[in-house]
């Protein structure tokens, strides 16, 4: 029987329903690329957004929200000499995330990651300060989503984490995301088990 109730308390780390809680198999990773989430603060609280595990997983991570008017969001601090900035984007016009991109500029990475739907991400993009002059990549095709709790616009779309980890391994190395989707696998199954119905 799923775990459907509302009411079910949830872990504040992993924010599954408690009987559920993955938190035990989120082991810290420390990497040269440094996340940066941004979210919007109306989605910080919301136990469909993905993005917030992965910030539990690696050490060099951080959150950034945007949306508040006594705290306007400020990323200028991230375009720095020593790393390289890049915006993961949704649009065709961002250059396609590859080792041969990579070559170009060897410097280890901040890597921004807007926190949302598709047209979400895409709005960030283009609307907030700082965004538009940074250089954006994109993934390139995969596999469709595993996540399907939230409804995209597109079908190719991916979850937060998902597309953290797709671009980890690049970044980084195979292995690492194979480690990160090892944990989603294991939030995919508890998530469809506290829905009642079996994962796919």
């Amino acid at each position: 029987m799923g775990i459907r109730s509302k009411n079910t308390e949830r872990c504040g780390r992993c924010r599954m329903h408690l009987p559920l809680c993955i938190c035990a198999e989120i082991h810290r990773i420390a990497l040269d690329t440094r996340l940066i989430l941004v979210m919007h603060h109306r989605e910080e609280k919301k136990p469909t957004a993905t993005g917030p595990l992965a910030l539990e997983l690696l050490v060099n991570s951080e959150l950034r929200i945007h949306g508040r008017l006594e705290t306007p969001l400020d990323l200028g601090d991230l375009v720095v000499p020593d790393r390289r900035t890049l915006l993961l984007y949704p649009g065709e016009d961002a250059q396609v995330l590859s080792p041969g991109l990579l070559e170009r500029d060897t410097r280890p990475v901040n890597l921004i990651v807007p926190d949302g739907s598709w047209r979400q991400a895409a709005r960030m993009g283009k609307r907030l300060p700082g965004l538009r002059s940074i250089e954006r990549v994109r993934l390139p095709e995969g596999p469709p989503t595993r996540w399907g709790v939230r409804r995209e616009f597109h079908a190719h779309c991916l979850s937060t984490f998902e597309a953290i980890a797709r671009t980890l391994g690049i970044l980084e190395s195979p292995a690492i995301q194979r480690s990160m989707e090892e944990l989603f696998d294991l939030m995919v199954e508890r998530t469809f088990q506290a829905n009642g119905r079996a994962s796919r």
